[in-house]
């Protein structure tokens, strides 16, 4: 059977229909379902086997990007997220989702409290791109996790567009990021057109984000948050250098192994 995915909406999301359309063609049933519905329990996160936080800016991205919307995931849904985290079941954040994710909590994860680096989440943010302003333009990334469902099946790179003003991935603590490579929990890097790392070179790194990083999975390896956007490159008529005969290296492969992965579980 189709995997049914789970793309939350809320007010000022705008790339839902867009990774509606990714899921569709990687094999899933999407459905498209606001937040208040889940509230007032027209439906349940249980009821799917895949969920999907969308980019845009929730709610004005007011007191920060993803903020409020971390919030709504927490406060009301922080049980039913988790049950579904826990029961392995794929999550993906992108862009304004990714900064939910991390905002929440949800991502990296939660540690155990009686490990040194049980503060990890407070450790870690989504900021101010290093260029001091909105970056909206095609970038490269490399699938680099054999953790995470959604890359360990990936060796191409995929070319698609970044479009955030806060996406600049930083720590405060060291072990943050020690952790994350032990854990082989860096999904995905930004690279050259070639593939090499960006080594913190602009544009190629578009925000600043330390050690290239472009997204971030949990330990487990069923949830990925990333900035840029693989459901904008699906069709080979998005690629911006089309009519220069560019084609290939499309977001769909991502989308095909989550939805892979969810269909086996």
């Amino acid at each position: 059977m189709k995997p049914r995915a789970l793309v939350l909406q809320a007010r000022g999301t705008n790339r839902d229909f867009d990774v509606f359309d990714a899921l569709l063609l990687a094999g899933a049933t999407p459905e498209c379902v606001p937040l208040n519905s889940l509230q007032k329990d027209k439906k349940r996160f249980v009821d799917y086997e895949m969920l999907v936080i969308a980019g845009g800016f929730s709610y004005a991205d007011a007191l920060g990007a993803g903020k409020l919307l971390a919030l709504d995931l927490t406060t009301y849904f922080g049980d039913e997220i988790n049950a579904f985290v826990e029961a392995k079941k794929p999550v993906i954040g992108i862009c304004n989702g990714f900064q939910a994710l991390i905002k929440s909590g949800i991502l990296p994860g939660i540690v155990s409290q009686t490990d040194s680096t049980s503060k990890t989440a407070q450790s870690l943010t989504l900021t101010f791109n290093e260029s001091g302003h909105f970056e909206c333009r095609w970038v490269s990334i490399q699938p680099m996790s054999q953790t995470c469902v959604w890359t360990r099946s990936l060796s191409e790179l995929i070319q698609c567009p970044v479009a955030h003003g806060e996406g600049n991935l930083q720590v405060s603590d060291a072990n943050v990021i020690n952790r994350l490579v032990m854990h082989d929990q860096i999904a995905l890097i930004y690279v050259n057109s070639v593939g090499d790392p960006a080594a913190g070179d602009y544009p190629v790194n578009p925000n600043g984000s330390v050690l290239d990083i472009a997204g971030i999975c949990n330990e487990q390896g069923n949830v990925l948050g990333l900035m840029p956007h693989p459901e904008n490159h699906i069709y080979p008529y998005q690629h911006p250098k089309r009519t220069r005969g560019a084609s290939g290296f499309d977001g769909l492969a991502l989308f095909k192994a989550g939805v892979g992965y969810a269909a086996n579980l």
